[in-house]
């Protein structure tokens, strides 16, 4: 739900349902990336309610239409994060270094005697 003036489109407050710190905090991020962002920021305005309100201010274009640019660049992001992040899994595997791991070590007993 978006909460904004009909006349100037450049700063409006965005209410997103079920979602917490978790993406508000993300979003809030990749807006104060944006030079086209005068002031972004968001609240939660009742621990109990699982809402979001995020708060865009632009030089003059539309709010709606930056805060759709930084939710795309937020997933190209995660994207990049998710194929790095399974490219290392593939590699740690590949080593053979799970093998070489010895689980059963008796390395948490000569902790507790010191």
């Amino acid at each position: 739900m978006e909460h904004g003036s009909f006349t100037d489109n450049s700063a409006a407050t965005f209410s997103l349902t079920e979602e917490d710190h978790t993406l508000a905090n993300a979003v809030r991020f990749t807006l104060n990336q944006d030079p086209r962002v005068t002031f972004s920021g968001y609240c939660i305005p009742h621990p109990s309610h699982a809402r979001v309100n995020i708060r865009v201010q632009t030089t003059g274009e539309p709010a709606r239409e930056i805060l759709k640019d930084a939710c795309q660049d937020l997933m190209l992001m995660c994207r990049n994060v998710r194929s790095s992040f399974d490219k290392a899994v593939e590699d740690f595997k590949a080593s053979n270094s799970v093998k070489a791991m010895n689980i059963d070590s008796q390395d948490g007993d000569s902790e507790e005697s010191e």
